[in-house]
């Protein structure tokens, strides 16, 4: 398989580790805009990302929401032989799931559907899935077979079969999601995939950790198992779980230039690879996009507002300091700044309109993120 690699450490044969190459393709907004459509779009689906951490929803129906921006994803097969699909890695959702034959909806008909016919080692569960989105839904239903992730073959699996799904996925490139959140989150019980691999000891350590490389195409990865040096500096800040359902942490305070901006007192945030931006309150994010100099597109402050800056002072833009468990992690300009030809130059800091803050991509490109499960803790060290 050209999408697994094996990696072990020189001092010890047995001490190895799975990694799972990421692509990074067209988001889905960089689509529209080429085609003209964002601005229909946006307004058509708006962007809701806390609605995907709505604690009403953690168990049973999960929340998701139209990220126009995600555009990582990696390669899995399932079934016997296998079926091949691009996924999501997950860590604000614990669901996998897939396209199915049984769908005909439009996004379903953009991407490879899973035959369960086709696999020998396919078994039905009888049970349903419903999975919750912000602007509409995914449906589906629950069955078993070989998942295999980076070469690792988890056996009797647990997966949805989607029988339809919201508009907005059929602009995503990516064909599904494999959630790496915490069981207690999944819908419908569903065991996670990284649960089954901890429970059939296909693993070293019960971890995993994601590197998401500033390189446009290449470079990014997720390593199941281990931590691999070569993709951090530095030393690892370890960050104990304030809530062991989501990968959730307690930021202490946000600063830029010396002045907290947000987040004074404390504030909880997720580190989550399937949300694009850095999301926090509407006040706070506010607050960050002014003291940086950036004003919103429409002139006013909403879920959908575009937070616009000067393409040709970025280089002088502040730095956004996050101060968490005692360190520093600053994000400069350079990296929460994004470049459209269609719509200039816009920040990575988006309106959540909830309490809670999101530590998405444009955090994780700067962070070395380590998901420990054995400890339940978060690792963070300066990306390479």
């Amino acid at each position: 398989m050209k999408w697994a690699v094996v990696v072990c450490a020189m001092v010890a044969l047995s001490e190895c580790f799975i990694q799972v190459p990421l692509e990074k393709g067209k988001s889905a907004r960089e689509y529209l805009e080429e085609q003209g459509l964002w601005d229909q779009y946006r307004l058509k689906y708006p962007y809701n990302p806390s609605a995907k951490f709505d604690q009403r929803f953690a168990v049973g129906n999960e929340a998701m929401t139209n990220d126009a921006d995600l555009s990582y994803y990696g390669i899995i097969s399932i079934g016997t032989p296998p079926q091949s699909f691009k996924v999501i890695f997950d860590t604000g959702s614990s669901n996998l799931w897939v396209p199915s034959i049984y769908c005909n909806t439009a996004a379903c008909n953009n991407h490879k559907k899973f035959n369960p016919g086709a696999s020998s080692t396919y078994r039905n569960n009888g049970g349903a899935l419903s999975i919750r989105y912000g602007t509409g839904s995914m449906t589906g239903i629950l069955g078993y077979d070989t998942v295999t992730v980076g070469g690792l073959p988890v056996t009797n699996q647990i997966f949805g079969l989607s029988e339809s799904e919201a508009p907005f996925m059929q602009y995503m490139r990516a064909d599904g999601i494999l959630g790496l959140a915490y069981p207690r989150l999944s819908a419908s019980g569903a065991t996670p995939v990284f649960d089954n691999m901890m429970q059939e000891g296909l693993v070293n350590q019960d971890l995993f950790s994601v590197y998401l490389s500033s390189n446009a195409h290449q470079g990014s990865v997720v390593t199941f198992g281990g931590i691999d040096p070569n993709h951090y500096s530095g030393a690892i800040s370890w960050i104990p779980l304030s809530n062991e359902l989501y990968w959730q942490i307690t930021v202490d305070s946000v600063t830029v230039n010396g002045q907290v901006v947000a987040c004074q007192g404390g504030c909880q945030a997720i580190v989550d690879t399937g949300t694009s931006l850095i999301v926090g309150p509407q006040s706070s994010i506010s607050n960050i996009n002014q003291m940086v100099g950036a004003t919103s597109q429409n002139g006013d402050v909403n879920l959908c507002s575009l937070y616009m800056v000067n393409c040709n002072s970025i280089s002088q833009m502040p730095d956004v300091t996050f101060h968490i468990h005692g360190q520093e992690f600053t994000i400069p300009g350079s990296a929460y700044v994004r470049q459209s030809q269609y719509y200039g130059c816009r920040t990575g800091f988006g309106n959540g309109g909830d309490s809670l803050w999101i530590l998405g991509d444009v955090f994780i490109r700067q962070y070395y993120s380590i998901f420990n499960r054995a400890q339940n803790m978060v690792g963070l060290a300066k990306a390479r």
